[in-house]
């Protein structure tokens, strides 16, 4: 304004030079004219600053105007609104989350009047409320045209999402989407349009939805797939859920079900092993219910059966390698090629171990080469074998080790029935306990041998057909109950070494793994104890050998007939030592006596012997009886 008055003055300077040049006649015109000028210049200078009051008028704090930036300082950019001076925005208004500046001077922004002007002359402007306002602005169209906006998912909250839209809104957990959603961290950062439930300014609320605008866009599909669903149509869609049973497949509009078993011609653990959510498949319609709205898919159908050629391409005999599938306790299911799979039967692993589980040596995923060995394409079955790779070691092994072969090899597993010696490569031969020793008696084998001992024996018997393999220890050396019956003839005396008193007689030991029996009914009576308690192990005895028998092996004794012919000897001796002082009488008494004797019957008691033996030494003491002093040989012999 004061520039204005400025400039009227100087003109009217000059127009007061001028005045000096002008005629007088001419004087009163350019007075008059002077005067009008004037006039209309104060009425434009009215006019203007009513004008400008008007204008100011118009903005009213709380407004959003559009604006120009005309500066830009360290803490604030200048926007002119048209009003008398610029207005100040914050500059952390114009930094982005990267923190970069991004107001330009000559760049047109909306702003929000905050405050006209404060005591020092400065107008209060904002470009993020004015763009809040804007945006609230924005939402009551769209929910008045029943429109969709664009935001996005910032955090999860109580009961739901938050959702950057140019303000917060929420979106409720049960209007995520068409299911529920288990992982709902996972949406966080993604965008996605919403449907605006409802909005209250006041409040700053907003209610987001999105699970309307999937069921609108689900029934728009749904009626464009019924229109193509048919039997043995081949269609897209997109895996919706995962079960043990198999695959629930999104066609648009409609779900249909991939049982497991039509998911591929091959073994199928879980369904999860080869899909996941939101995969996208092709798959093929197999039957579609109307009424029910059931549709039941294949994915396996795409593709030929591949067992339609299995017997052309894997004949009876062929070696093929496939896979480890699967391991049961009855063998290994083998993958030949994908949807063909045969099995190695637990029998058909090895010629030699016997495999009680195939997981001895077998594992899932293996590689392993096998043999074709019968084919059934009707029910789908390969019997394949993993032994006939090598040819069968019981095939040659008689010819190699003949019967009467002495071998060596180390012990490989003790039994309480015997001892198992490795041969060759899977063939082990058993050594029986009762072929360890000719002699000894064994009560285990582990009393003589060690695992891993080497130890020789020989080859008894060879049975293919079984896969028995017998040897014997002892067969190394001769039996030596062979010479038994000539070293302890009938009758021998020999001397032993209790080992053993049972309740039917005592077991003595005559050498090293040679016994004999003395029954109970070979010991000497006696009258006070029971014959049995005179004895005890580790005493030594003398008996008499009464019976040998070297096909059973065994040896009887006697103490008793010991004795008696120990009786006897003494008794001769004792009449012998007497013959010459004994008379005519007692010579006949001592005759008769030893011919009764040999005439005993063998089954005549010692009780009777002895009663005999007493009275015949009776009438040979009265016959001896001193009717005269005896002589000296008589007196030096006793």
């Amino acid at each position: 304004m004061e520039k204005g008055t400025d400039k009227i003055s100087e003109d009217g300077i000059l127009e007061t030079n001028d005045m000096d040049t002008i005629p007088e006649e001419d004087q009163g015109t350019l007075d008059s004219e002077r005067m009008e000028e004037d006039q209309e210049d104060v009425q434009d200078n009215e006019n203007f600053m009513e004008l400008y009051e008007d204008s100011l008028k118009r903005i009213q704090e709380g407004e959003v105007v559009n604006g120009e930036i005309v500066q830009i300082s360290k803490d604030h950019v200048l926007v002119d609104i048209g009003y008398k001076s610029e207005g100040q925005i914050d500059i952390n208004e114009f930094i982005d989350s990267e923190g970069n500046l991004t107001a330009k001077v000559g760049e047109k922004v909306d702003v929000l009047l905050e405050r006209r002007e404060n005591a020092d002359g400065v107008i209060t402007l904002s470009k993020e409320k004015a763009a809040k306002i804007k945006i609230w602005d924005q939402i009551k169209e769209l929910y008045e045209k029943n429109d969709t906006i664009k935001g996005t998912i910032t955090s999860r909250v109580k009961g739901g999402l938050s959702v950057d839209v140019g303000l917060q809104a929420f979106l409720p957990g049960s209007q995520v989407d068409l299911r529920p959603i288990r992982d709902m961290d996972s949406l966080v950062g993604k965008e996605h349009e919403f449907k605006i439930v409802k909005y209250n300014k006041r409040r700053g609320n907003i209610v987001l939805s999105r699970r309307a605008l999937l069921e609108s866009e689900r029934i728009a599909f749904r009626e464009k797939t019924l229109q193509h669903l048919e039997e043995g149509a081949v269609m897209e869609g997109m895996v919706k859920n995962i079960t043990d049973y198999g695959l629930f497949i999104d066609l648009g509009g409609i779900d249909g079900l991939v049982h497991i078993t039509d998911m591929s011609w091959g073994r199928v653990g879980h369904p999860s092993e080869i899909y996941q959510f939101g995969d996208k498949t092709k798959v093929k319609v197999l039957s579609f219910d109307k009424e029910k709205e059931r549709v039941s898919l294949g994915i396996k159908q795409l593709t030929p059966d591949p067992w339609t050629e299995t017997e052309e391409k894997y004949p009876v005999g062929t070696r093929i390698n496939g896979r480890i599938v699967s391991l049961t306790d009855y063998g290994a299911f083998v993958e030949v090629e994908q949807g063909v799979e045969g099995l190695i039967h637990v029998s058909e692993i090895s010629w030699t171990r016997k495999i009680k589980h195939p997981s001895q040596i077998l594992s899932v995923g293996d590689i392993v080469d096998v043999v074709v060995l019968n084919i059934d394409v009707s029910k789908k079955r390969i019997s394949l074998g993993m032994k006939q790779i090598d040819p069968n070691p019981w095939d040659v092994i008689e010819e190699k080790y003949p019967v009467g072969t002495t071998l060596e090899g180390k012990i490989k597993n003790i039994t309480d029935f015997g001892v198992f010696i490795g041969i060759d490569e899977g063939i082990d031969g058993l050594v029986h306990i009762s072929d360890i020793s000719w002699t000894k008696r064994i009560k285990h084998p582990a009393e003589i041998y060690k695992k891993g001992q080497e130890v020789q024996a020989v080859v008894l018997n060879i049975d293919k057909n079984s896969e028995r393999f017998s040897l014997g220890i002892k067969q190394i050396t001769s039996d030596p109950w062979d010479e038994i019956p000539e070293k302890y003839k009938l009758g021998t005396r020999v001397t032993g070494t209790v080992t053993n008193v049972t309740d039917f007689g005592i077991f003595v030991e005559l050498e090293e793994g040679i016994e004999g029996l003395i029954h109970v009914s070979e010991l000497p009576k006696d009258k006070v104890d029971p014959p049995l308690s005179r004895f005890q192990v580790d005493d030594v005895i003398q008996a008499k050998v009464v019976n040998v028998s070297s096909k059973d092996k065994k040896i009887g004794l006697s103490i008793r007939q010991l004795d008696e012919e120990s009786e006897q000897d003494i008794l001769k001796t004792y009449l012998n030592n007497n013959e010459g002082a004994k008379s005519n009488l007692g010579e006949l008494f001592r005759e008769k006596m030893i011919n009764n004797q040999q005439d005993i019957p063998e089954g005549q008691e010692p009780e009777e012997i002895e009663a005999s033996e007493s009275s015949r030494e009776t009438q040979n003491e009265i016959a001896d009886s001193p009717s005269e002093e005896p002589s000296s040989k008589e007196t030096n012999s006793d």
